[in-house]
């Protein structure tokens, strides 16, 4: 299956602090590559995979489940922490979901978290019916680009198959009841707008997390592909503000990538 031009996984080394980045669903690494691109400006090893059936075609997508997207993450987790480093798990929607299961699963391997509008709880009256609309209808109006800043747009497919969205829904409910695992640093950036994610589910994470070093941040100009839109540069920010205090033995340049 032939990639998307810009849909490619990004990955690049530099000190041993890592973050590892999971982009969301329907999405693909082009939402998170300029965050990524900044990180590993300012010195880290950075890991974006593309998540299968991402980044192709929404028919593609289809055949592809939660499993094989945490099978993914999960691996190049494995793979970071062979080479000895400190990893922070970073993520936007579903990714944020992403990173919060490998929290939970691998709790000496993840040593914080960056969570961008995630994505445990979706909004939809027809969810429920999910089990029984996926066998008479393959697809449904796609969900990219909420974003404020003009034009900018979000390589993401205008159509979500709703074999693959009940494959998530079942994920993100079981994932809603291992939260208390996780007991990482956690910081937490939503949108003050968001016309994908209800704030009921960041409300859910912050309420249901074992982690008592918690830090919660509005994102005033941003809707929820927040990686691409006006407060992009603040996510940077704090992610390299959470890698400091977490690996101090890094060397990360005060204020940001140079």
């Amino acid at each position: 299956m032939v990639v998307l031009t810009g849909a490619e996984p990004f990955s690049a080394d530099g000190s041993d602090a890592a973050v590892l980045l999971c982009h969301g669903f329907t999405g693909s690494p082009q939402g998170l590559r300029g965050w990524a691109q900044d990180l590993a400006a300012a010195g880290l090893t950075v890991r974006l995979p593309r998540l299968p059936g991402h980044g192709t075609t929404w028919q593609e997508m289809a055949r592809t489940t939660w499993a094989d997207w945490v099978a993914t993450v999960a691996a190049e987790l494995a793979a970071l922490r062979r080479r000895g480093a400190t990893v922070v798990v970073g993520g936007l929607s579903m990714g944020g979901a992403l990173a919060l299961r490998l929290a939970a699963d691998s709790p000496a391997d993840v040593a914080g978290l960056v969570l961008v509008n995630p994505a445990v709880r979706l909004r939809d009256p027809l969810l429920p019916l999910l089990p029984l609309l996926r066998r008479v209808v393959a697809t449904a109006p796609g969900v990219g680009s909420d974003i404020a800043a003009p034009g900018v747009t979000e390589m993401a497919y205008d159509r979500v198959p709703l074999a693959a969205l009940h494959s998530f829904r079942t994920g993100y409910r079981a994932l809603a009841a291992d939260l208390p695992r996780v007991h990482q640093p956690l910081v937490l950036l939503r949108s003050a707008a968001d016309g994908v994610v209800p704030p009921s589910s960041s409300a859910l994470v912050l309420s249901s997390v074992s982690s008592t070093d918690v830090r919660e941040e509005v994102l005033p100009r941003s809707r929820h592909v927040a990686t691409l839109d006006h407060d992009a540069p603040r996510i940077t920010e704090a992610t390299l503000e959470l890698v400091r205090r977490l690996a101090p033995h890094a060397t990360v340049p005060a204020g940001g990538p140079r």
